[in-house]
């Protein structure tokens, strides 16, 4: 399998087949963990798989909505999503996507997290996980090499939780409900008017979004509506605007629904995204595939 960054692009046969060859590639490498950079365009879709190895799933560009028998997680900038081995599971990008993805061996350290879950990357991961797409792949690493990737190991226990994975349900009129909800949210939706679109009657609906879900469609609305505010706060556009729009009733409300979320206020958080942002760029020189597959 060819190193280094990788563009996905050409007709469905052609992506399958350098699919299928990095997949078993990275079934046969050895070492601890292995990290592999690629460029995929918006809307492509990684069919259903599953790896011997644990991945840390990182876009720095981009937002990838994952997919498995659990559940779906749309996962945003500044964040990854730990799938561990064995778990079948798709992707599929929302927008353009610059992806770094690590994969790891179960048994590579302790305390490696046991289930699902979306976490937020430091600008110590951020810089581990360019600097790790740099060295040689596939085999065991000694002195430098050894020590960088050692150390991203022991950080992946470390990285903070975020309640951020929007989970989508599997029934397609439902999902399409969400897609729709994601593209355009309203804080003037009511469950009345999903329930109507789905053709179902209130208790079904309610119990079936639950169920696929595991939460109620207020709070994933709740949390739909942090995705949405997160680009245009990085836009610039004013908290209060933002706040308004998404349905709070006051400033203070959604913040101290954001930091309960992300952990920040949104000036914190947008301010460590934008230092973030600029660490990788002067790391990498760009984010956005504009290099061929090597």
């Amino acid at each position: 399998m060819p190193h280094g960054r990788e563009i996905f692009r050409g007709d469905a046969a052609e992506l399958g087949r350098l699919h299928e060859s990095r997949w078993q590639w990275l079934e046969q490498a050895v070492g601890p963990a292995v990290a592999l950079p690629t460029e995929y365009p918006d809307g492509y879709h990684v069919p259903r798989h599953r790896h011997n190895r644990s991945q840390l799933l990182h876009a720095l560009v981009g937002v990838v909505l994952v997919t498995t028998k659990h559940g779906r997680w749309m996962v945003p900038p500044d964040h990854a999503m730990w799938i561990p081995a064995g778990i079948e599971h798709s992707v599929e990008m929302l927008g353009d996507v610059s992806m770094r993805s690590v994969y790891v061996m179960p048994d590579a350290i302790a305390g490696l997290p046991g289930g699902l879950r979306v976490v937020g990357i430091t600008e110590l991961m951020h810089s581990l996980i360019v600097e790790s797409e740099k060295l040689p792949q596939g085999g065991e690493l000694e002195g430098r090499a050894g020590l960088i990737m050692g150390l991203l190991l022991h950080e992946i226990p470390n990285l903070p939780e975020r309640p951020l994975g929007l989970p989508f349900p599997s029934d397609p009129k439902l999902a399409a409900l969400c897609r729709r909800f994601v593209a355009a949210p309203s804080p003037h939706a009511t469950i009345d008017e999903w329930v109507d679109a789905a053709g179902m009657s209130r208790r079904s609906f309610t119990r079936a979004f639950h169920r696929q879900t595991g939460l109620s469609l207020s709070t994933w609305r709740q949390q739909a509506c942090l995705f949405a505010a997160l680009p245009r706060l990085a836009d610039g556009e004013p908290i209060t605007r933002v706040a308004l729009d998404l349905g709070y009733d006051s400033v203070p409300a959604f913040i101290t629904m954001f930091k309960r979320m992300l952990g920040a206020s949104p000036r914190g958080y947008m301010r460590g995204a934008r230092d973030a942002g600029e660490g990788i760029k002067r790391l990498t020189g760009s984010t956005q595939a504009s290099s061929a597959a090597v």
